[in-house]
């Protein structure tokens, strides 16, 4: 049997090998995606009224179930959810309230940043309670943990309670050689509040103060955050430092500290940061203050001072005519301020006010930019010898590049910054030997910081904000510079997580 097309037939086959046009393409898929998107709104609409509808419905929660976490303790999990179960409650959940105990212990679940993100919660109603006439519900998180050892230097959930063990080791030519370990691990399964211990071994090339620092010792901290978000850190460090290596010229100041010193001191640190990006910021403010105390009463060791330094950063957004929402400009002001004040000068048979590796060090692309690294300060032959009292601030514009647009982390920078740095001096210039004259010191040496002009420099530059860390190449011109300070003119290059 045998069959023939006809003519028709022939212009059929033709139309459906013809490719369509790519505009009737796009505008069908665009009516496949309309359409999508309208019924996921539906849907969600939906769902909304459903709860609104019976948000005051009471409810049970009878099970807590965690899918795909093998290796995460139960104990530790169970310190998270066992409140959240309806037999450890004194009365009924109304379903809102369900529904917001639910996604709290979720996201507090995944800040302990075991798990891959999001964790999926689902929700199942089982049969109604007979004796209370309550309906029941089962929770389901799905989870996926995360790898447990990244790479070599990375373990997570170490014995299944969100414990983290990190190794660090790095070798190059300022930092010669450094090894760190430190094991931290949440407390009550509690994200928020933390427990690390670690140990450090470094040595480190001080090519500004001609030596080299060997560093061995450790720490202990704990870490919480408060209800209102600050973050605070107290601990103990304990640490044994050498200055050696010293190179032919080095000044005579720096051969007085050269040798072992111990320090062994306790600390806090706490931290409000209301910033919509650390490292970009363009609205919000910030705000940290550090105190230390160290080789006082038990702490013993050979060094003993009080140390305390604070820092503010405030951002706003400027508005362009003509722009609508974020126009990517900013203004960004910071301040940083410290002192070091010496301890126990009368009973000590040879009193010393601080060694050059306690005192701060001021200058460079990260903090007053324009001036070379440590360039700011006292200073003795080569060397910077560090002061016992600082302050700094800067003012920076920001704005993005053209054709690039305020979504990408990339601006350029306009600033200008300045600083003072100055050692501890009593009203006659002279170094302080007793604990009344370093009391005269602190208040002579604090109204020093404002006699005169600090050291000023402008610039401008590019900024990108990686991940990671801020990268900054920016020209400054130094525009005051005073008597033994070292400014630096032309390009200069910062990397870094905190910049002034």
């Amino acid at each position: 049997m045998s069959s023939s097309l006809s003519a028709e037939d022939d212009d059929i086959f033709e139309r459906l090998q013809q490719r369509k046009d790519p505009q009737v393409l796009e505008e069908q898929q665009e009516a496949v995606n309309e359409r999508m998107r309208a019924i996921y709104q539906k849907a969600q609409t939906r769902l909304a009224e459903m709860i609104d509808q019976n948000s005051t419905l009471p409810c049970t929660i009878s099970s807590v179930q965690i899918l795909n976490a093998p290796h995460t303790r139960r104990s530790f999990l169970e310190r998270i959810f066992n409140p959240l179960l309806s037999a450890n409650q004194s009365r009924p959940y109304t379903l809102s309230e369900a529904l917001r105990e639910i996604s709290a212990r979720a996201d507090k679940l995944g800040r302990f940043d075991l798990f891959q993100q999001p964790i999926s919660v689902y929700l199942d109603e089982s049969q109604v309670d007979g004796s209370t006439g309550l309906r029941n519900i089962d929770v389901f998180l799905a989870a996926r943990e995360k790898s447990r050892p990244t790479g070599i230097f990375l373990w997570r959930n170490v014995f299944g309670g969100a414990e983290t063990l990190n190794l660090n080791a790095s070798l190059g030519t300022r930092t010669r050689s450094a090894y760190q370990a430190a094991f931290e691990t949440p407390i009550l399964s509690d994200p928020d509040f933390r427990l690390e211990v670690g140990g450090v071994a470094s040595a480190t090339q001080k090519s500004w103060a001609s030596h080299e620092e060997v560093v061995r010792g450790g720490w202990s901290k704990l870490r919480w955050m408060s209800q209102s978000g600050h973050r605070h850190e107290v601990g103990y460090t304990g640490f044994w430092r050498q200055m050696t290596g010293l190179s032919e010229n080095a000044s005579p100041t720096v051969r007085a500290d050269a040798g072992d010193s111990v320090k062994s001191s306790i600390f806090h640190n706490w931290v409000n940061d209301q910033r919509d990006n650390p490292l970009l910021p363009s609205r919000g403010y910030y705000a940290k203050a550090f105190n230390e105390l160290a080789g006082w009463g038990p702490l013993k060791g050979d060094v003993s001072f009080w140390k305390s330094e604070i820092e503010t950063q405030g951002a706003i957004p400027i508005p362009i005519p003509g722009i609508k929402g974020d126009s990517g400009v900013s203004f960004t002001t910071g301040f940083r301020a410290g002192l070091l004040y010496p301890l126990g000068l009368d009973s000590s048979p040879r009193p010393q006010l601080s060694r050059v590796n306690d005192r701060f060090l001021l200058g460079g692309p990260t903090d007053v930019r324009g001036f070379r690294l440590c360039g700011l300060g006292p200073r003795e032959g080569p060397d910077a010898l560090g002061g016992d009292v600082y302050a700094a601030g800067s003012a920076n514009l920001l704005f993005p590049l053209p054709r690039v647009g305020a979504d990408k982390p990339v601006r350029i920078q306009a600033f200008l910054n300045g600083g003072r740095l100055l050692p501890l001096r009593t009203s006659q210039k002279a170094t302080p030997t007793s604990s009344g004259e370093a009391r005269d010191a602190m208040v002579s040496t604090l109204s020093e910081l404002h006699n005169g002009l600090p050291s000023v420099a402008a610039g401008v530059g590019i900024v990108y904000a990686h991940p990671v860390a801020r990268f900054e190449l920016n020209f400054s011109l130094p525009l005051v510079l005073r008597k033994g300070e070292e400014g630096r003119k032309g390009l200069q290059l910062g990397i870094g997580i905190n910049f002034l």
